[in-house]
């Protein structure tokens, strides 16, 4: 209460005067060292993101935290998480960043704060928002004048709420990041560096450490240190840990070791295996690097789940799935692993433990089957989807063109001719970004997608719909090409012809879901028959009902999805996320028990893309109480390579 009614050099007086020790931490740089409260420490951190953890689990996961020994958390702020819209700022529910600091400090952790304003973290655009694009030309992460425009004013907004979570000001945020990895970046902008510097001071102080992390050589840090900065690195279980030290004493002679992002496993792709690190290899580095009196933070702690549209994606393009388990010492959904234990024991060499008893992993219940019925196809219920109708273009029109930032949108023309024989329907300049379902007349035709599928026969008569819905499935969030624009970015061609008369649809699927879709519609029981190698996208319901009897119910649980291809579901309007398990390796989203409620039924609506099982079996999903995150269906051979996140050796 003292804080809220004095200034803080009143505050820091009165401090004085009751010989009270004043609250700081800084950097020696005799002693190679953090100093808190004037005595030499060291860190030993873990990454948590609050944007991929329910609010509901964050005291959970952070008490998890401390009982590992950790002494600090590191966390990201997403830019569009908390700014959508242009102006519309949301620090609410799950948003609620500066609740989740105090839980943290009530916890007794410290907190490293990287706030952006890029973040990467696998996450949609690397955290900046799509709007920025509405300039087409803009260069994103650079001196660019409405690129930095935007960034002071969000700045403007973000960074004063954090200033009384400093530590010197009570709070626990011992350490602000400025930018992130901004070495393996083509711009090389030293001026925009210098601009952050200053903004981050002016609204922060000189108190506080300011930072940057770059990967581990001359060549990152050459582009990504900046004087006034602290440089720090990070880098992978089984490497040379004094080699990787080595390059951050080329930036700062003196000062704190520190691994900024010390991975204890690595991110996944939709259609690859599953990244595993093993336990000992994470153990024995983070040995090495305590043994040398480092500074560390293991990125991921727990690395929790891309709900709802929230995934990023790598070059050549290809999107990460709705888990973000990271192989990390705690689960996705919180769970206690073998490595937690092992890296704890590791820990405990270093420093002593606390006391007292590690949460629990939570119970998980199996609810079993849930029947669905179909509701009608994206088409039979546009309406619904999209109540302000087309927007009329000449050419098609990108997602950002059409304000609609996430989801997706469909773009309809005409055909202009008979195509009774197969015709070619195709993207010659791989335009489609990134996955388009495509009909005639509501007859489905095939799928395009970016990278891999640009084109594809048709057939239909003259003058018929031709239905193009298109997916974004998530921007790239690292590398020089996440200024990624969504939709048909390019004109599709039939034959050689361009397709022009666009009427484009953005579709407001999650606000239809949340007007409960299928109380607006007769609901059409499908006919068993042949199936067909695609159907229309379509919407399904059911419900889930909790069992009464069983204490302590809803728990969590795990959905997957038997027969089904691939789509997006939502229960009780929550957007759960992606499903894909044609492709993998992920076939079960985590469902926490936070979105379910035992009072009534549990609302549930599938969008199935391409090909649900509902025509030749049970036309069900189901909710189980183990999770699979793993399945390799596709690229059985292939081995990604771990802890390179771009294939392309040219994004820099």
């Amino acid at each position: 209460m003292l804080r809220l009614l004095l200034p803080l050099a009143g505050l820091a007086a009165l401090l004085r005067a009751a010989n009270i020790p004043q609250r700081s931490f800084g950097i020696d740089y005799d002693c190679d060292c953090f100093v808190k409260d004037g005595r030499p420490f060291r860190y030993i951190s873990g990454s948590i993101h609050y944007s991929r953890v329910p609010r509901y689990y964050w005291r959970d996961r952070l008490l998890k935290m401390k009982m590992a020994g950790l002494d600090a958390i590191q966390t990201y702020v997403p830019w569009n998480y908390h700014e959508p819209h242009l102006g519309v700022y949301d620090f609410s529910g799950d948003k609620d960043l500066e609740y989740f600091l105090q839980l943290a400090n009530d916890t007794g952790l410290l907190v490293i704060l990287r706030a952006g304003p890029y973040i990467c973290a696998e996450w949609d655009m690397g955290g900046l928002p799509a709007w920025l694009l509405e300039k087409k030309s803009i260069v994103l992460r650079s001196s660019d004048s409405d690129y930095l425009a935007a960034v002071e004013k969000w700045m403007g907004v973000l960074l004063p709420k954090m200033r009384p979570h400093l530590y010197q000001n009570g709070g626990p945020v011992i350490m602000v990041q400025v930018e992130n990895e901004y070495g393996s970046y083509f711009a090389c902008d030293y001026d925009y560096l210098r601009f952050l510097l200053k903004l981050f001071r002016q609204h922060l102080g000189d108190e506080v450490v300011l930072f940057t992390t770059d990967g581990a050589s001359q060549f990152h840090l050459r582009c990504g240190a900046l004087q006034g900065l602290y440089a720090t690195v990070d880098f992978a279980p089984g490497g040379n840990v004094t080699a990787a030290f080595l390059a951050q004493r080329g930036s700062e002679p003196t000062g704190p070791l520190v691994n900024s992002e010390f991975y204890t496993g690595w991110l996944d792709h939709w259609g690859h295996r599953h990244s595993v690190v093993p336990t000992q290899t994470v153990a024995k580095t983070l040995n090495e690097i305590l043994a040398r009196g480092a500074n560390v933070n293991l990125y991921m702690f727990i690395g929790g789940t891309n709900f709802a549209y929230w995934n990023g994606a790598n070059m050549p393009y290809m999107p990460q799935p709705t888990s973000y388990d990271y192989d990390a010492p705690l689960s996705e959904a919180g769970d206690l692993t073998e490595k937690y234990f092992a890296l704890r024991e590791v820990i405990g060499m270093y420093k002593q433990l606390p006391e007292g008893l590690i949460p629990p992993t939570t119970p998980k219940f199996a609810y079993g089957k849930v029947r669905l019925q179909k509701v009608g196809t994206v088409v039979e219920v546009l309406e619904r989807l999209s109540s302000a109708g087309p927007v009329k273009s000449t050419y098609p029109l990108t997602f950002v063109q059409l304000k609609q930032y996430f989801g997706f949108v469909l773009y309809r023309t005409t055909l202009p001719r008979n195509c009774t024989e197969p015709t070619q329907l195709s993207s010659p300049l791989n335009g489609v970004h990134d996955r388009a379902y495509v009909s005639v007349d509501g007859v489905p035709q095939g799928v395009l997608e970016r990278d891999k599928s640009l084109m594809i026969n048709i057939t239909g008569k003259a003058g018929a719909n031709l239905d193009i819905l298109v997916e974004n499935m998530g921007r790239v969030n690292f590398g020089r090409y996440n200024n990624d624009f969504k939709g048909l970015v390019s004109n599709l061609t039939l034959d050689r012809d361009i397709l022009v008369e666009w009427e484009i649809y953005p579709l407001d699927i999650d606000g239809a879901v949340n007007h409960d879709i299928n109380g607006h519609l007769d609901r059409q029981e499908s006919s068993v028959g042949n199936p067909l190698s695609y159907e229309a996208p379509t919407f399904y319901t059911g419900r889930l009902s909790i069992p009464g009897g069983i204490p302590d119910l809803p728990q969590d649980t795990y959905v997957k999805f038997p027969g089904w291809t691939k789509g997006q579901i939502w229960i009780n309007g929550f957007n759960l996320g992606r499903y894909w398990p044609a492709r993998g390796p992920q076939l079960t989203l985590f469902v926490p028990r936070n979105i379910l409620v035992s009072s009534v039924p549990n609302n549930i609506t599938v969008l199935e893309l391409e090909r649900s099982p509902c025509s030749t079996q049970a036309c069900e999903i189901e909710f189980v109480d183990k999770p699979n995150i793993n399945a390799t269906t596709q690229y059985e051979n292939y081995v990604p390579q771990l802890f390179v996140r771009d294939m392309w050796l040219n994004h820099l």
